[in-house]
């Protein structure tokens, strides 16, 4: 399965434990860690708890970089390993937990404005050899008088001014994107591009659709996002590790024709969970707001969703909500949802799905703050239209008609009918409807049953995974 969140639950039973080496490359913790910058981060802040935050793949120096930098600093460093969502995202809630002043986030990030707390990339300085990236460029682009924007994932930052200082006396139309980590001040400039956190000056007469786009880095969901976003530039990369460039043939269009029939089944949708699939981006509240507004004026009913990391399993509980939408990173937010009961949209997608006003440009967005009130791609609601006024429409995937209308919103809440008697002593709970219907069902997840089960001794059980126990095959019939 295709995740941004889980990975393979039968590799992680059958992983082999073995001693943690250097995840830097050569060993260099310094160098690739940047303990200067960090102790300095820290010294300056006057910050005396700091959390670190490591992905999976770093964590093997996890131990070695926090002891070095108590050392540096004289602060408590608290690591954490396993973070509430992406490992991309910055995890304010696990830091707050050892009440941390400040985080320090290691590995790829994705750049995403944080609410509370300070916080400083360090993105690990990967190898990258720039001479063959350049030549690879070289070959992609013969023209030199090509347009073309130089993206790169964050891992190799640290290597893109070199590469600039090759390519700009051949190439005088090539610009490069600086990252941006949180939200620039002032207002953009006209022509200027700020996106995943990236930032860079278009000059061409025609805008952006005249430029080409070539990407420094692996193939994942950065790439993916910058695609779709940008589907209009043609692209072409170079991996580092392979040290090959190409031009990228991933079918744009057939991707976005994917989502445009996800977009066609939250139309369809009478019941949508919202998927909390972020705690730290500046903006999330007020998007699940938007989105709760939203679905009501549609006639849709929601139920928002806290369930961590999000996998089939756990999304196949929820059998009456027919699609979900996913708050998350905008790296995050395209989930792959080919093998989830449901379909898992974006919140641009329900929009598109919802609100009337808003029409399909070419243009995809899968940051979800470009969406709030006063941003860029900001659509208001138009007016409430009578049932008996409203545009008739029919569904592409069943064929049946539906409701496109919005309704009025609600002027205030009615008085609630929804208290009753908790116990003997008179106190009363409020029940909810959701609730109600929960406990309608035959299997309401794990209860404790305390006192109810018998207690007996304990047995030598079965040994190993449950899908390949070690005394299977052995029985004879």
């Amino acid at each position: 399965m295709a995740a941004a969140f889980s990975s393979d639950a039968e590799a992680a039973l059958r992983r082999e434990l073995r001693p943690a080496v250097a995840a830097a490359p050569r060993g260099d913790l310094d160098g690739f860690y940047e303990m200067d910058r960090a102790a300095a981060f820290v010294r300056d802040g006057g910050f005396r708890k700091v959390a670190l935050q490591f992905p999976d793949e770093l964590l093997a120096d996890a131990v070695e970089v926090a002891g070095r930098m108590e050392a540096a600093t004289g602060a408590e460093m608290y690591v954490l390993g396993d973070t509430t969502y992406g490992s991309c995202c910055v995890d304010e809630v696990a830091a707050e937990h050892v009440g941390a002043e400040a985080v320090l986030h290691y590995g790829p990030a994705c750049l995403s404005p944080c609410r509370k707390l300070p916080v400083l990339h360090i993105f690990g300085q990967q190898p990258l050899d720039v001479g063959r990236c350049a030549q690879a460029f070289r070959e992609l682009y013969p023209e030199q008088q090509s347009c073309v924007v130089v993206l790169s994932d964050v891992v190799y930052a640290h290597a893109m001014g070199e590469l600039e200082q090759q390519l700009c006396p051949e190439y005088p139309n090539v610009i490069f994107s600086r990252l941006v980590c949180g939200d620039p001040p002032g207002p953009a400039v006209p022509g200027e591009e700020r996106k995943f956190g990236r930032q860079f000056l278009v000059e061409a007469a025609g805008g952006l659709q005249d430029y080409a786009m070539f990407y420094v880095g692996a193939e994942g969901l950065a790439l993916t996002s910058f695609m779709l976003t940008w589907n209009c530039c043609p692209f072409s990369s170079f991996n580092p590790s392979s040290g090959c460039g190409r031009r990228e043939t991933l079918n744009v269009n057939r991707a976005l024709m994917r989502r445009l029939y996800l977009v066609e089944r939250a139309r369809d949708a009478s019941v949508v969970g919202i998927l909390v699939g972020t705690l730290g981006v500046a903006g999330y509240l007020t998007v699940l707001q938007h989105l709760r507004e939203l679905l009501g004026r549609a006639g849709k009913r929601s139920y928002t969703l806290a369930v961590g990391k999000p996998n089939p399993a756990k999304l196949a509980n929820f059998l009456e909500v027919d699609i979900f939408v996913l708050v998350a990173c905008a790296q995050n937010s395209l989930l792959d949802s080919s093998d989830f009961y449901r379909p898992v949209v974006t919140p641009y997608e329900l929009e598109l799905a919802c609100n009337p006003a808003r029409e399909w440009t070419g243009n995809y967005l899968t940051d979800f703050r470009d969406l709030l009130p006063g941003a860029c791609a900001h659509v208001e609601l138009p007016p409430a239209v009578p049932t008996a006024e409203a545009v008739p429409d029919v569904s592409l995937i069943t064929g049946n008609m539906r409701a496109t209308h919005l309704c009025d919103p609600p002027t205030s809440l009615p008085p609630s009918t929804t208290l009753a008697c908790r116990d003997q002593t008179r106190a009363l709970a409020e029940i909810s409807p959701a609730a109600s219907f929960l406990e309608s069902r035959s299997w309401r997840g794990l209860e404790q049953q305390l006192g109810q089960t018998p207690i007996s001794k304990a047995v030598q059980g079965r040994r190993g995974i449950a899908i390949a126990y070690e005394d299977e095959g052995c029985e004879q019939p």
